[in-house]
């Protein structure tokens, strides 16, 4: 039984840590530090931003609280600067690198890491939209201890979550992230009561959630409804599944299928109704609800029809 308040350093870059880091801050521990990925060019007009978790910590708790970016977890000033700080442990969620040995041998109870998916199932950088992509029911949270493979470590916590019809990665993370944050917090209290029981992962059973590059949008309209459904809603809200009308870009956020039999060509649209657009694929038809044209904001197909004629015949490439 650990009584003490953790000193802990928390490991994270994108919105999906918030959730635990905003537990961890009204917590009984100590958050001494963050770690996350140095300011990158982000957006349209390609401006150096910092991360979403960067910008949660400095207006929750200021421009003086202690926040690490560097470009190499080897380098030695870096990991000195974490010894310093004398960490009880590391909490890792979406970080964006695997830490290397020397690093996870800085803390006294190694490094805990948050992943979004039920390992071994989907390691690596893009579980959610993988679950989504491959028309999974039930996804789910994992904690494990953290050694110095790709989501191989000892799993501690598990839960499993359904899938709904209607989620598309912005939902489903949105969702995980809550859930995992009270997991997160649940780990830690059993390793201060000496309750957990590490598993170890069946390596076996072991699959691959690459990351998502942004030509993966790129809808093939010889694929069925039903495949092209699952891509909008994993590709939703980045980079979005998208197609080309009339030679301009259009990003495809929503819709829904339709299956009758056609003999129309692939990519083909069918009908034109007050707030879709029918398109013919491989198997059954898509009918787009809410859309991206080239150059203007992200819209329901209802208000793109209002100012945009689209007859039936066209195609999509």
């Amino acid at each position: 039984m650990i009584k003490k308040p953790f000193r802990i350093i928390f490991f994270g870059t994108p919105s999906f840590g918030i959730p635990t880091l905003q537990q961890l801050l009204e917590g009984e521990d100590e958050l001494v530090a963050i770690v996350t990925q140095p300011d990158r060019p982000k957006g349209r007009g390609q401006k150096i931003r910092p991360s979403e978790v960067k910008e949660f910590v400095q207006k929750r708790m200021g421009e003086n609280f202690t926040i690490l970016q560097p470009e190499s977890l080897n380098d030695e000033n870096f990991q000195e600067t974490l010894k310093a700080l004398k960490p009880d442990i590391f909490i890792v969620v979406a970080y964006g690198q695997i830490l290397p040995k020397t690093v996870l041998e800085i803390p006294k109870y190694g490094a805990i890491n948050l992943h979004a998916s039920l390992l071994p199932k989907y390691r690596g950088a893009s579980p959610i939209a993988w679950a989504i992509l491959n028309g999974d029911k039930v996804t789910g949270i994992t904690t494990i201890q953290m050694d110095e493979g790709l989501d191989t470590g000892p799993i501690l916590i598990q839960k499993e979550i359904e899938i709904k019809d209607d989620d598309t990665t912005e939902t489903l993370q949105d969702r995980l992230a809550q859930i995992g944050s009270q997991i997160m917090i649940e780990t830690i209290k059993r390793i201060k009561e000496g309750s957990l029981k590490p598993k170890s992962q069946d390596h076996s059973q072991a699959s691959y959630a690459p990351l998502i590059k942004k030509e993966d949008g790129r809808i093939d309209w010889k694929k069925s409804a039903e495949e092209i459904n699952r891509m909008v809603r994993a590709f939703n809200p980045w980079p979005g599944a998208f197609t080309h009308l009339n030679g301009k870009l259009l990003k495809i956020y929503r819709g829904c299928i339709r299956m009758k039999p056609s003999l129309e060509e692939p990519g083909k649209i069918i009908w034109v109704g007050s707030d879709f657009i029918e398109v013919q694929t491989g198997g059954g038809s898509f009918l787009i609800k809410e859309l991206q044209f080239e150059g203007k904001k992200r819209m329901l197909t209802r208000d793109f029809l209002s100012g945009h004629h689209i007859p039936v015949g066209l195609i999509l490439d």
